[in-house]
């Protein structure tokens, strides 16, 4: 009987201490369910739902809907059949040039003193301040032929009243260069500048810069960097008529060229660069660009460095290969770049002989570490390991040509226009023609900066001669 009740007691104090172990288990579920449901609200946050920019928000996950607005159906901009309006001709411009002829078109005879059988006026705006030309073009008859020959206006006065090329690339400067929302330029030019434009006006200013330069600024620079043996290449989303889009951009430290498309090697090749390079390409690790086999091609440092940070940082202790990778990488960019200050064109056959050995130790010892155990973080660490082991001239493609840069930071400032531009402007692009106009003039506007060319100047040359062309693919 003494047993039993002990053996009872024994019982209720296992049982007790289950008990508590099930409440402490309960306990740490709540607290786990707890910290994972802000971990989602966290994930789940955009700036819409939360204090955070727009900026911070993902372009690969289009946002939720939440305006209660329906569309109309009806097409941006004007409507069919609304009422137009045009500046009217004034009767006091500032100047008056006589736009006559010489001599007939038809027959050769001189036009002095021949008859005048019409007048056109024709006026353009420009700044600073506001002035007003008037071009009277003046047709004669030719006594000879009795042929009418009239005078030639300049090329940008093809209307009764246009604003000028100051007035042109001023509103192209605010929106191209200095990326503000259409509504915001409009407004600032008439505070600063005293010249009331419409918003349609300025919506459509990138455009009509983006007609003129297709056809000769582009092909000359796609012309240019072909020829380069260096070359940067970079890709970057852009979210446009409710879908994503990708800028490509292709650039040296004197050159950029931009265009959109999708992601596929087709979509890179359409910027008519690419396709039969033989130099080098550096870039990320996207495969996209391992169709381009004429080329040699270069790793970006950056890039790689970031991916081994992540690696160390999660297991310290145990990825001790990505620390030793990422000195081995730092270490070979400093004796890099000090080859390249001494005016050596390769770098020391033992040097280089020492970073390779240096290189595959720490790749071997990642795979080593990493290949017998399980996990996220040690197939992530596996996977890196074998990209070093598997792309060693690509990745030390930059002691190998000491005309290799480390990083691929070129590129990524040349394409870092087009994240500022799409958070300027309310995190998209309404229509994609709007994003490819925008690829070609910042094109245009980037190369004229790598060779000091103020933005200014530089538009109002387009919509004047015509666009300023780079004369080679660096300065001699």
């Amino acid at each position: 009987m003494e047993e039993l009740r002990a053996l009872v007691v024994e019982l209720m104090e296992a049982n007790a201490g289950l008990r508590e172990v099930i409440s402490a288990k309960e306990n740490q579920i709540d607290s786990a369910e707890q910290r994972i449901a802000e971990l989602e609200r966290r994930l789940g946050a955009d700036s819409s739902s939360s204090n955070r920019p727009p900026s911070s928000d993902s372009p690969y996950r289009k946002p939720a809907r939440r305006s209660s607005r329906t569309a109309s159906g009806r097409r941006p901009g004007k409507q069919p059949g609304a009422s137009g309006s045009a500046m009217p001709l004034i009767e006091d411009p500032d100047e008056i040039v006589a736009c006559d002829r010489d001599c007939c078109g038809h027959c050769g005879r001189d036009l002095s003193g021949a008859p005048v059988v019409g007048v056109a006026r024709r006026q353009v705006v420009n700044l600073p301040p506001p002035r007003v030309t008037e071009y009277r073009i003046i047709t004669r008859a030719c006594p000879a032929c009795g042929s009418r020959c009239s005078g030639a206006a300049p090329g940008y006065a093809p209307a009764p009243v246009q604003y000028g090329p100051s007035v042109l690339a001023r509103a192209a400067e605010l929106v191209c260069a200095h990326y503000l929302p259409v509504a915001r330029a409009r407004r600032l030019r008439r505070s600063m500048l005293g010249v009331g434009v419409s918003t349609g006006f300025v919506a459509t200013v990138r455009h009509r810069a983006a007609q003129l330069l297709e056809p000769t600024f582009l092909p000359r620079v796609r012309q240019l960097l072909g020829g380069v043996g260096v070359l940067h290449v970079d890709e970057t989303p852009g979210r446009a008529a409710g879908g994503l889009e990708y800028v490509h951009v292709a650039a040296t430290e004197f050159l950029t060229a931009m265009h959109t498309g999708g992601r596929s090697a087709t979509d890179i090749d359409a910027g008519a660069i690419l396709p039969g390079y033989t130099g080098t390409i550096v870039r990320d690790g996207y495969a996209g660009y391992a169709h381009l086999i004429d080329a040699h091609h270069a790793w970006c440092g950056a890039h790689l460095l970031r991916d081994l940070r992540a690696i160390h940082t999660a297991d310290p202790e145990t990825q001790l290969w990505a620390a030793a990778m990422a000195t081995t990488l730092t270490e070979a960019n400093t004796a890099a770049a000090a080859a390249r200050a001494s005016g050596q064109t390769t770098m020391d056959s033992p040097l280089l002989a020492t970073i390779r050995n240096h290189y595959r130790g720490a790749a071997a010892l990642g795979i080593h570490t990493n290949s017998a155990r399980a996990g996220p973080l040690a197939t992530d660490a596996l996977t890196l390991a074998r990209r070093f082991q598997n792309h060693e001239d690509m990745i030390l493609r930059f002691v190998i040509d000491l005309a290799v840069p480390f990083t691929n930071n070129q590129a990524e400032r040349d394409v870092r226009p087009v994240k500022i531009q799409q958070r300027t402007s309310g995190g998209a692009w309404r229509t994609l023609q709007g994003l490819a106009d925008f690829a070609i003039v910042q094109s245009y506007l980037s190369t004229a900066t790598k060779w000091g060319l103020d933005h200014y100047d530089a538009l109002y040359q387009l919509f004047t001669t015509g666009a300023w062309l780079p004369p080679a693919a660096q300065p001699c």
